[in-house]
Parts: C-alpha cells; structure tokens; sequence
C-alpha cells in the first residue's frame, strides 16, 4: 500500500534528523498532528502557543541543522509567522506545516472558523510569503514532487518554508510509484567561476603585508565548520567574529583574537582589522548590531567576501559559487602568512566584594567563568547579550543570540527547543525579565520534557535596552510588573528544580555553585540597578544616532 501524504512528508523530515515537532493542535490540522503523535521516531512537542513554537524550533534549527513546526490555519499560522521570519533572517530551515480546511469547505468558499469571513483560502499563505523561501500547498497528486522541491529549497537557501496541508488529503494515499520521485538537484557552483575568484582572493593575500578574517555565521548555518577551520588553518592567518557570528568557529583557537565591533568596542581589534591590507569575510552580514552600530569601515577594495550564493572580491562580482565549495578551493590555493595580530583577551576578574550588590563589572566576567565546554549559551536580545558578546567562550560551547530580528523573548522558547535538539549538553538560559513575561510559559515545557537547563533572569527592574535607546530612559512604557520571579518555576509545574534570588554577589556564588551541581533543572533570578548596563549597551546608547542614520561617524 502507497504513503499517506502525511506519512511521505514526515519521512522525509526525518530523513532530514528531524525528531522532534513544535506546534500546537487545531481541529483542522489533527490530520497532520496525529500521525507524528503516533510516529515512533517522532514526538510532539507541545507548546503554550504558536508563537513559541516558531521560536523553538527556531532554537532547535540552530543546534540540529532543520526543525518542523505544526500549526492551525488561520490563527495558527499567523500566531508562528513573527518566529519564522527570524528563523529566515538567521538562514534557519523550519518547515512549517499548515492544516487547512477540506478542499470541499475551500471550493464552495464557506464561511468556516479561522477565516476572515470572505471565503478566501489562500490569504495567509500570501501572508507568509515574505518570511519563507518556498511554499506550495500539497494534494495526493503533487506531494511527492512538491516536497523534494520544497525540501530542496530548505536546503539550499537554509530559510523557512511553507506546507499547506487540506484536512482530507492528509489521510489520502499517494498514488502507487509517486514516492520514488527523484530528488530534485541542489544548485551547482559555476566552477569557472569559482577558479576565476579563488586565484584573485589568492593572489591579493599572497601580496598583501597583512590580513585577517571574519568568521561569520553563515558557517554553522550552513554545516561548513570544518572547512572553514581548516582554511584558517591552511592560511595561518588571525580571525574575528562580529556579534552575530560569535562562536562560528572556536573561540579557544590560537589563532582567534576576539570581537570586530567597529567603533563601539576592542579598539586594538578595530585598528588591526581596518589596517589590514585585506579581509577574508567568510559569511558575515553587515547590519547595524554586527557593525557597531555602523561603526565599522573596511575600504570596500580590501574587502573579500565569500556569502552563501556568490563570492565578491572588492568591486568583482561572482554568482553561482556555493559557500563550501569556496573555502574548499580556497584552502587549496592559500599560502601559509605570518601575520602579527592582537590577542583575545575575554571579560578578565569579576569586579566587587561578596557582600557588594551585583553589578555589570562583577555579573558577565562571572558568567563567562560558569561557562564550561560544550554548553549551549542562549542570550536573550538586550543587554544581556551585550555584556556576553566579548566573553571568551569555552571550547566546543556555541552561543546563539538573535542579533539581526531582535524578537524580544525569543531566547526562552529557543533555548527548549536547542536543549531537545542535544539533550546531552548543558542548556544555559540568560534572559532579562522582560523578555521573560512574554515568553515564560515554554518554562514548564523544559520540566515536561525532561530537560534541566540553568536559567538566570536578570531582573533590573524594566526594559533596559529601551531605557538605553530612548530619549527619557523613565519613560512608563520601559516598566514592567514586578513578579516574584524565582517562584514561577514551581507555578508552571517544575516543583523539584533549585531556585534562589541572589542580589549581591556572595548570593550569586552561592546559587551558581548550587546551580552548577544540583543535577536539576535551576532559575536564579539576579537583582541590579535599574540602569546597570554593560559597556557595550553604553556605548550603543552614545551611538544611537549614527544606529538609526540620523548622524554619520566622525560628525
């Protein structure tokens, strides 16, 4: 007997490492939800809303490669199309399957629930357009063929995309041979091109008195660590991440020097890197949190970028090369050059006495020292990534922020769904408390499940970073309801996990140590100022407006 058209699909997510699926269930998507509830390679994971799941699979996609997400029609999707557009930002492969109404409710256009009253059907999937790569929606007919197109795109774009599934074809079986359909071919990389481009890239650091690179983060998103390490390698040759691309490659690498940041921070890196006579720039995106505010100026005619699609040496352009494929060339070409570089220095010794109330000066270069090889760190958009940014992280650590969508509240539903993908490592949770009472509800999932992350709430008493941005930091919109925050654990159903408030910073010692060795799930809420922001967050406050282009550097 053939496939159901769900049973094809779900196949190939798990021929993909997907084994997890986020979502919450609706009466027109039970057709999808059912059969991955009674898969036993799969398991549902439910979430307390729409929104969350995209989020967490966004958190899964990062640490597994892919991630499904399962919503209703309607008020499902739409709920999830704010976290899927920041998987797309972050080149994050989602596959977002959508239950709809039958194909005979569609055709006679009635009027049912989770519609806009119109008899329209295919008005959120116009929707979604913009925050997906591909999208279709599947009958008996097409399913095979449109998912290894679909499938194809996930992949080669690394971005989100849509399925449509109608109520009364997931059940239907695909018509006998119609899952034998061929894959569809990923795109080619142009290889005159790429020979054409990798003997310029060569030759100008051949020439050049000094140079250096920028992992950037298109190297995990797209698998190609070890391709880029070993072109460094090959090279010999110092490298930088920018705020996005921390931990693209490990940052206990003899050869790692820190953080770029343009204007705003690490000026000995600022002045190394912009003095290069040329820059290697593997994958990294030039927005305004990952520049400094736009404080970073390479001369375009040093600049060498190696992008997903295309590669561009100085004003040259080359389409058609596929990342990996260049630095596996690229690391064939390159001579070995000895290049005198600075070197990384992390957050140094925390700052205060034990009974001192906890500052910035004490909190991050602490955090940095609780971080062991292997975590997976996930800091909430704000502050709290910013005093993180410049910590040297530990070996084989990633840390996972949300640097160009900047979603506050992502980190919460993210951080579930990176310790699902990887059980096995260490999930630290490190979000401010107005990010956390948008999205705290995913809490009682981690119980649920099984998990045991370690979760600091920084709790300064509102939103810090709009204190910082705005024009009066007092303003009534920055505040926030006080909860007693240490207290929601055990609210949303984690009755066994250690939780303390720790307000100065012999407290905080006491609860990491505790935290650190429970062998349980652990919520320590941290207590500082009102504006006790780290410096970076200052300095983008005295920048804000060359951020938001009302002022050019140097004015």
């Amino acid at each position: 007997m053939s496939e159901t058209l769900v049973g094809h699909v779900l196949r190939r997510l798990k021929q993909l490492g997907i084994r997890e699926v986020f979502g919450v269930p609706g009466d027109f998507s039970f057709g999808i939800s059912d059969p991955i509830c009674q898969d036993p390679e799969l398991r549902w994971i439910g979430t307390s809303n729409e929104l969350n799941a995209a989020y967490a699979a966004d958190g899964y996609a990062r640490i597994k490669g892919f991630a499904a997400l399962c919503t209703a029609f309607g008020v499902g999707e739409l709920s999830a199309i704010n976290g899927l557009a920041g998987s797309y930002t972050e080149h994050l492969p989602v596959f977002h399957l959508v239950g709809m109404p039958n194909t005979k409710t569609q055709r006679e256009r009635r009027l049912v629930h989770h519609t806009l009253g119109k008899g329209e059907f295919d008005v959120f999937l116009r929707m979604a357009q913009p925050a997906v790569c591909a999208s279709s929606i599947l009958t008996p007919e097409n399913a095979a063929s449109e998912m290894e197109r679909l499938v194809t795109a996930a992949i080669s774009h690394r971005r989100p995309v849509y399925l449509g599934i109608p109520a009364d074809h997931a059940a239907a079986r695909l018509p006998q041979g119609a899952a034998a359909v061929r894959q569809v071919p990923a795109p080619a990389t142009d290889r005159e091109a790429l020979k054409e481009a990798v003997e310029l890239i060569a030759a100008k650091l051949a020439k050049a008195r000094t140079a250096a690179i920028l992992a950037g983060y298109l190297i995990t998103r797209l698998g190609c660590q070890e391709a880029a390490l070993t072109l460094v390698e090959a090279s010999n040759l110092p490298f930088a991440t920018m705020f996005m691309d921390k931990t693209a490659l490990d940052e206990t690498h003899p050869q790692f020097i820190g953080m770029y940041d343009g204007r705003i921070m690490n000026p000995e890196i600022r002045e190394f890197i912009e003095d290069c006579d040329c820059v290697l720039n593997l994958g990294a995106l030039w927005s305004d949190l990952n520049t400094g505010a736009f404080t970073a100026h390479i001369d375009p005619a040093k600049m060498m970028a190696v992008m997903h699609h295309h590669v561009r040496v100085g004003r040259a352009f080359f389409p058609n090369i596929e990342f990996c494929d260049a630095l596996e060339e690229l690391t064939r070409k390159v001579r070995k050059k000895k290049v005198t570089a600075p070197q990384v220095h992390g957050l140094g010794e925390p700052q205060g006495a034990p009974d001192d109330k906890i500052t910035p000066a004490y909190l991050y270069p602490r955090w940095e020292k609780f971080f062991r090889p292997g975590d997976l760190v996930m800091a909430e958009t704000g502050t709290v990534a910013m005093g993180l940014a410049f910590a040297r992280m530990p070996q084989g650590s990633t840390f996972q922020n949300q640097l160009l969508w900047c979603s506050i509240g992502w980190a919460t539903p993210a951080a579930l769904g990176a310790a699902l993908a990887e059980p096995a490592r260490r999930t630290i949770l490190i979000t401010g408390e107005g990010a956390l009472q948008m999205t705290l509800q995913e809490i009682g999932q981690f119980c649920r499940y099984g998990c045991k992350p370690i979760i600091f709430c920084l709790n300064n008493q509102g939103y810090l970073i709009e204190r910082l941005l705005c024009k009066d930091p007092m303003e009534c919109y920055n505040d926030l309801a006080p909860w007693n925050y240490q207290q929601l654990p055990e609210v949303l159903g984690c009755r066994d996990w250690f939780t303390a408030r720790a307000a100065t910073n012999a407290q905080l010692e006491a609860a990491m140590e505790q935290a650190a060795t429970c062998g349980r799930g652990a919520f320590i809420e941290v207590v500082t100022e009102k504006m006790a922001a780290p410096p970076m967050a200052l300095k983008l406050h005295e920048s804000i407006q060359t951020l938001y282009g009302l002022k050019r550097v140097g004015e």
